[in-house]
Parts: structure tokens; C-alpha cells; sequence
């Protein structure tokens, strides 16, 4: 398997990126394809005794940065490290791309150059995050500021086949996020995607409240990019609060670090549980072909777990199994 990797993508590239990719390739067997300016990736190599040995590079003149909008990846850009990445995977010159950068950037060139699977109205960043007993899924967090019913729809089948072929969920129940459980809540739109979901071959619970998210209340939450947006980052924001906060709790006084120290094991566990790295990427779900995004301040561990989902990605086939689910669903609609 072949993993196309943006080296200069993020803000910890390209050394983190490079590091990452190279542990990748040593703990699961992938071939690496790194796109970006080969002179500088094999002197920051050399200079941090980086092995580049079995590892491909493909040139790329530029870099696309954060602050540059999304569209420029198509003209402006053309030769950035992400878009000459997509464009090798649009010609199958790999079998996934893997890019922590302009999150803009890469939906936009993941929609015109990789394309779309057949029948999806718009791809959508779907991170999985955690909750009290594991994790869920959130689609769309970002790609579809507005969106229409039927795309709703759509990330709840993209989603429920994501949460069980990658992540082993049985299952997956798929949420609406609303303002309230009760089917009559929430706007116009939320009222066609709810009855859409409903006939939809998921395991449609119904409305999911924010405060019910992080306890369980679903495998998929299901909503557009503007709710969903402002759902992760309150979610990291509150996260990093609430861990800084107990930090302060066991830092206080000679007692509590006496307490810090025996619970030490379960704290670590838990920052871990919280920790994005862990995770490592979220996938583009509704392209042609595998697309995952890093977060923006990547480590090495971020990039090689990201390669690892990635890699499973590819293995369980999920693109074939959102093709059979759409099929599904055309043909329930058709009399």
C-alpha cells in the first residue's frame, strides 16, 4: 500500500512530518510517497538522522499556507506539496493522501481533483473525537458551512459505514445534533434531514442535544459544517480548560501532589483519552479516493497514527462500502 503524505503541511513541518511518516513506514509496512521541496526534506533529514531509505519523494516547488484561501490550490497553487500529492492520487500514483494543512485547501482540492464518489452531493470533514465511553464521529465539522437535507443525509450512511468498518462499532447509532430530542425541534432544515435519516439504511436515533455528545448519546453526529465547527472547537476548547484546571487541582498544596502522585497512572490514561494525537487524522468522507486530514499542529505521533487509520482506511474498503449504501438507498426511494 501506498500512503502519499503533504511533508510540508502543517505547522510543525517538515521535520515532525517527515519523522512521522518514516515511523509509519517502519511499524506498518507502507510505502511512503512525500511531496514537497525534495532539497530541503532531504537536508532536514540529514541534519536530524533521518534514514530516507525505501522512502519516496516527489517534487513540489511551493507550499500552500494556512492563511491563503482554499481555492488557490487549483491555480495559484498548482504545485504546492498538497495539490501535486492529490494530483498523484488522482492519477494512481498511491492509494491515499494524508495532509495536515490548509484544511480549506485540501476540501476544496480533495472535491476538484480527487472528485467525488458517485451520487455524494458534498464530502465532509468527519473527526472522530472522544466521549465518555469511546468515541464518535462529527459530520460535517467544517467543509459545508450550509448545507441542504439530502447532504445530511448522506453524512450519516458516510459516517455509520466509517464507524464500523474502521472503528469496529456495531451498529452505529446516528445522531441528529438539534436544540432539543423531540422531533418537531429545530429549523426547517433539520426537519427534512430528520426525515430523511429516518428512512435512510442507518440506525437513526433520532435528535441528539450538545450536552448529551460527550456522554454517549450517539456513534454519529450528524450536522452541518457551521454547527459542527463550533461543536469540535468548544470540545477542544473545554477539554484543554478542564485538564489544565485539574492540573491546577493536584499542583496546590504538598497534599494534593502527595494525591497527584498516586493517582499519576489514571491521569495519564485519561489525558490520553483526550489527547487528538491519539487519534491522528479524520477523513474527507465522500471522495473518490482516500483523503485524511491531520490537525494543524501535528507531531510526529499525529502523522503516523493519521497514516495508521489511513492504512485501515484502505484495508476495510469503506469507499466501496458508501457506494453499496447509497445504491441501497436509491433503490428503496425507487417505486
Amino acid at each position: 500500500m501506498k500512503i502519499i503524505v503533504d511533508a510540508f503541511g502543517g505547522d510543525n513541518a517538515p521535520l515532525e512530518i517527515i519523522r512521522g511518516a518514516v515511523d509509519a513506514y517502519h511499524e506498518y509496512g507502507v510505502e511512503i510517497i512525500l511531496t514537497g521541496r525534495e532539497d530541503v526534506i532531504r537536508s532536514v533529514s540529514a541534519e536530524n538522522g533521518i534514514s530516507l531509505d525505501n522512502i519516496t519523494i516527489v517534487h513540489a516547488d511551493s507550499v500552500i499556507s494556512n492563511d491563503e484561501a482554499g481555492s488557490d490550490i487549483i491555480k495559484k497553487k498548482s504545485d504546492s506539496s498538497m495539490a501535486v500529492g492529490l494530483k498523484l492520487l488522482s492519477d494512481g500514483g498511491g492509494d491515499a493522501f494524508v495532509s495536515a494543512g490548509n484544511s480549506g485547501a485540501l476540501c476544496v482540492g480533495a472535491t476538484l481533483i480527487v472528485k467525488r464518489i458517485k451520487g455524494i452531493k458534498r464530502p465532509g470533514f468527519a473527526p472522530v473525537m472522544p466521549n465518555i465511553n469511546g468515541y464518535f464521529m462529527l459530520l460535517d465539522s467544517g467543509a459545508n458551512v450550509e448545507c441542504k437535507p439530502q447532504m445530511l443525509q448522506q453524512f450519516g450512511i458516510m459516517g455509520s459505514v466509517y464507524m464500523n468498518k474502521v472503528m469496529g462499532v456495531s451498529n452505529p447509532r446516528v445522531g441528529l445534533a438539534n436544540v432539543g430530542t423531540e422531533e418537531h425541534k429545530g429549523d426547517e432544515l433539520r426537519h427534512e434531514a430528520y426525515a430523511l435519516l429516518k428512512d435512510s439504511p442507518v440506525n437513526f436515533i433520532g435528535n441528539v442535544e450538545g450536552r448529551d455528545i460527550p456522554l454517549d448519546g450517539c456513534d454519529v453526529v450528524v450536522c452541518d459544517g457551521f454547527t459542527g465547527n463550533m461543536i469540535l472547537k468548544t470540545y477542544e476548547g473545554t477539554a484543554m480548560a478542564l485538564m489544565k484546571r485539574i492540573k491546577g487541582v493536584f499542583t496546590k498544596s504538598l497534599k494534593t501532589k502527595l494525591a497527584a502522585a498516586i493517582v499519576m497512572p489514571e491521569m495519564k490514561e485519561l489525558k490520553k483519552s483526550v489527547d487528538y494525537n491519539e487519534v491522528g487524522g479524520a477523513p474527507i468522507l465522500g471522495c473518490a479516493k482516500p483523503v485524511f486530514k491531520a490537525h494543524g499542529s501535528a507531531n510526529a505521533k499525529t502523522i503516523k497514527n493519521a497514516i495508521r487509520v489511513t492504512k485501515e482506511y484502505v484495508e476495510n474498503d469503506v469507499i466501496a462500502s458508501i457506494s453499496a449504501a447509497l445504491s441501497e438507498l436509491k433503490a428503496s426511494d425507487t417505486p
